[in-house]
């Protein structure tokens, strides 16, 4: 029984993000206020953490953040992300708390007051979680194939060339490559047909986002390599990627394979 569609809608379109090259030099600065995001030692959803990292990415993208302020920023963005995904979200003295203090109770309030302002209350912002929990559950994917798909996914928010891709595609695209890793790929008809994303219009992407994952020991930043390396966690970061060769032989071999699903 086939389940119903979801149809990313023109919201999805309307966060779509346009870079400028002031916008660009926030991308350091989001880097920096990733791992404080990512550090975040309270028990919280994942759609929590991505509404928080794409709260900083528009704020970082309207407004200009002194370094001293990152972590203010990082944690003032995860307590709103809070208050909209959580059912019990954490009070704000527990971000102060998160902070090791270096801010006051005030100046956490003010900076939400500030962030909410710049965004114009506008956070009701599909996330790429959203849709890859769904498309997992539509093909029926195990928990290691849809924690591998999330610490793929995952690794893009610390990335700022991700920015401007759409939340369902980039779900779409995770979810592929670790179809993909797991020689998964005869469910590939089906993630076709739920997403609405022909091989075609992945294959950049795929191939961008097994390139990250290729140089991720590489990378200064590894809080979530860190994360996806525990037991609890199937230790994802151990499958070895997939030659680029190798993919792109089977992009173009699904890429000339594609057809409707009935």
């Amino acid at each position: 029984m086939l389940l119903p569609k979801i149809v990313p809608s023109r919201m999805e379109e309307n966060c779509q993000m346009k870079l400028s090259p002031s916008s660009l030099q926030g991308a350091l600065k989001k880097r920096s206020a990733f791992e404080d995001l990512t550090n975040v030692s309270f028990e919280m959803t994942h759609e929590t953490l991505y509404l928080a990292v794409k709260l900083v990415d528009l704020y970082l993208m309207k407004a200009v953040c002194r370094k001293d302020k990152l972590q203010l920023l990082g944690a003032t963005a995860f307590m709103i992300a809070a208050k909209f995904e959580e059912p019990n979200a954490p009070c704000v003295d527990d971000f102060v708390y998160i902070c090791d203090d270096n801010y006051q109770r005030d100046e956490v309030l003010k900076m939400e007051i500030h962030i909410l302002h710049v965004l114009k209350f506008d956070i009701n912002i599909p996330v790429a979680y959203h849709f890859l929990r769904r498309y997992a559950k539509c093909i029926h994917t195990s928990m290691k194939t849809l924690t591998l798909s999330r610490y793929i996914c995952e690794m893009t928010l610390q990335e700022y060339d991700y920015v401007q891709e759409k939340a369902s595609k980039l779900a779409t695209a995770s979810l592929l490559l670790a179809l993909y890793m797991r020689n998964l790929g005869h469910w590939v008809p089906i993630l076709e047909y739920y997403s609405d994303y022909k091989i075609s219009e992945l294959y950049t992407t795929v191939r961008r986002l097994n390139k990250l994952l290729t140089f991720t020991s590489y990378c200064n930043l590894k809080t979530v390599y860190n994360k996806y390396s525990h037991p609890v966690f199937f230790e994802v970061t151990k499958i070895p990627t997939l030659d680029m060769s190798k993919l792109e032989e089977i992009l173009n071999y699904d890429c000339m394979a594609e057809s409707p699903v009935f």
